[in-house]
């Protein structure tokens, strides 16, 4: 057996299995949405991908450790001068070092053409949050139904009941809102989606209408907020963008409803969790 052939047989064969293992995990949605979607592509998950891209990532270094050290030679040849003396820092290799370094360094320092690689595969993820929906907050598909009703102000009786309408079977509610999901073949998502109508109402001002879109905020604002521009953050919570721009400026924050919690938060030297807080605070005040 050639060693030399087959050592570069399965450098190609698994370079080609991890392009294709690097393309999946460059638009596979983050790992709250994927978890909570219970994302899969070509039957396998995102943790299945991820563990493949790590086994066949050292095949391929290896193979290419290998691939160096029969090919050691003709490799040493690239580093002579035509003097035929050993020189490292030869044209091609100095060509090399500076393109690698310029890959590197431009990645750091959010340089393009690096950037707009980084910036695509962001929008993609962002685009996938859109369509999968996100969690209400870290990964809630771990939590059991009793757990989760509570946080999301939910009738437990009530979701039960909306479940069971819809052909969900639950033994109990201290199961996690995962195991439901996978014993009825759904996504912790969809059982989401079934039980939303089992809102608690709280009433109105003064006795008015009730409303399940109260101002009581969870103490932790949902994944991603950063990146939501103010109003997207108002609509989620329930809350009227003006009155909140209005708020911030007294507390002497800049804000405006197009701008992301992220710049919101840069502008004053804060974090956006701490906008968060901010934004609870004026909304207990009412």
């Amino acid at each position: 057996m050639n060693m030399r052939k087959i050592t570069s047989m399965t450098l190609l064969t698994s370079l080609v299995v991890l392009v294709v293992n690097s393309v999946v995990l460059y638009i596979v949605p983050e790992g709250r949405i994927a978890h909570w979607a219970n994302w899969i592509f070509l039957g396998l998950t995102k943790e299945e991908w991820a563990d493949q891209h790590l086994t066949v990532g050292a095949l391929f270094l290896i193979a290419l450790i290998l691939h160096i050290y029969y090919n050691w030679s003709l490799i040493v040849s690239y580093m002579k001068n035509k003097a035929k003396e050993l020189k490292v820092f030869t044209p091609p290799f100095a060509i090399g070092l500076l393109v690698t370094l310029a890959v590197t360094v431009g990645t750091y320092f959010h340089l393009p053409p690096m950037s707009t690689l980084v910036e695509f595969g962001n929008s993609i993820k962002e685009d996938s949050a859109k369509t999968y929906g996100t969690p209400p907050y870290g990964r809630a598909e771990l939590s059991s139904l009793k757990e989760f009703v509570q946080k999301e102000r939910l009738d437990q009786d009530k979701s039960i009941e909306l479940l069971k309408a819809a052909g969900v079977q639950v033994e109990n509610s201290d199961k996690s809102l995962k195991s439901i999901a996978a014993e009825n073949k759904l996504s912790p998502q969809q059982v989401y989606e079934i039980i939303k109508p089992a809102k608690i109402l709280q009433p109105g001002p003064a006795g008015g209408t009730p409303s399940s879109g109260g101002p009581a905020l969870l103490p932790d604002p949902q994944p991603g907020f950063g990146r939501k521009t103010l109003a997207e953050a108002c609509t989620e919570l329930g809350l009227e963008p003006d009155a909140i721009v209005t708020g911030l400026k007294e507390m002497g924050i800049d804000a405006k409803p197009g701008m992301t919690m992220k710049e919101i938060a840069e502008g004053c030297g804060r974090e956006p969790r701490e906008i968060y807080e901010v934004i609870r605070t004026l909304t207990e005040r009412k």
